[in-house]
């Protein structure tokens, strides 16, 4: 692990991969640099059969900060006045929260401190929040100029619509216990019991089959997109391959004998 990175990569011996922001200075924004080191932290973390669960944490007052506007607002120099380079940074991002969805691999963000447009949409997209009581989330941009579109299609796919627009239109912050009531985070603790929440739940989560984890997530985020009778037909034709798995095998005779599973990841 390399203390000057500005994304820190740690994997314990159980299977849980800690990911740390560590551009402190910029308040670990969303800079061209720090989502090529998320790129490629979570497609590394996809194929790794050691890391069996990711937590996303960061060093700092602010969990992030959303995009580097210093570094957004430098693009406009060039000739076309920053378009290309614009829709560029924009594809970067866009293509971090996919891969956190795409990722087999359970994702947890662990906030202290804030969460603010793209870092918004950054706690969005992974799979599960814990939150200090101190951390704070809001999509700011209406404050200048700027709608926040795409943290706009994480959240609205976190929160009911009414919360959403909410934050969208007013750009207020959202004190953690008011995140958890509309569903942004699972839940609140307080700073000092953060870490050791979040590396409890994903230990539990990493004892499961890693095979059972990335069916289940793959098949959640795809059924939700479809019409009911579509999603049904897909979640059955999921639990029927899933059956066939040696660990359903496996987890359903453990049950049945009374002992605990001896798990393939297969």
């Amino acid at each position: 692990m390399h203390t000057d990175s500005i994304l820190l990569s740690d994997l314990s011996d159980d299977g849980i991969l800690r990911l740390t922001l560590n551009d402190v200075k910029r308040r670990n924004a969303l800079s061209e640099a720090m989502l090529a080191a998320l790129a490629k932290a979570f497609a590394d973390a996809g194929s790794n059969p050691s890391a069996r669960v990711i937590i996303l944490a960061a060093n700092g007052p602010a969990f992030c900060a959303g995009h580097d506007l210093k570094e957004m607002t430098a693009g406009r120099s060039d000739p076309d006045g920053g378009k290309a380079y614009f829709a560029k940074v924009m594809a970067l991002c866009s293509g971090v929260m996919q891969g956190i969805v795409n990722c087999p691999k359970p994702v947890i963000a662990e906030v202290a401190g804030v969460a603010t447009a793209a870092g918004c949409q950054l706690v969005a997209s992974c799979d599960l929040a814990i939150a200090a009581e101190t951390a704070q989330f809001s999509t700011p941009g209406v404050h200048i100029g700027l709608f926040c579109s795409t943290p706009m299609v994480a959240l609205s796919r976190n929160v009911s619509n009414k919360h959403a627009m909410e934050m969208l239109l007013t750009g207020d912050m959202t004190p953690a216990d008011r995140a958890a009531e509309i569903g942004l985070i699972n839940r609140v603790v307080s700073e000092s019991a953060l870490k050791n929440t979040t590396t409890e739940l994903a230990r539990k989560i990493a004892s499961k089959s890693s095979m059972t984890l990335a069916t289940g997530k793959r098949a959640f985020y795809a059924q939700r997109e479809l019409p009911l009778a579509e999603a049904y037909d897909q979640a059955s034709q999921v639990m029927v391959d899933n059956m066939l798995a040696r660990d359903a095998e496996e987890g359903i005779n453990a049950f049945i004998e009374k002992r605990a599973p001896q798990w393939q990841d297969a």
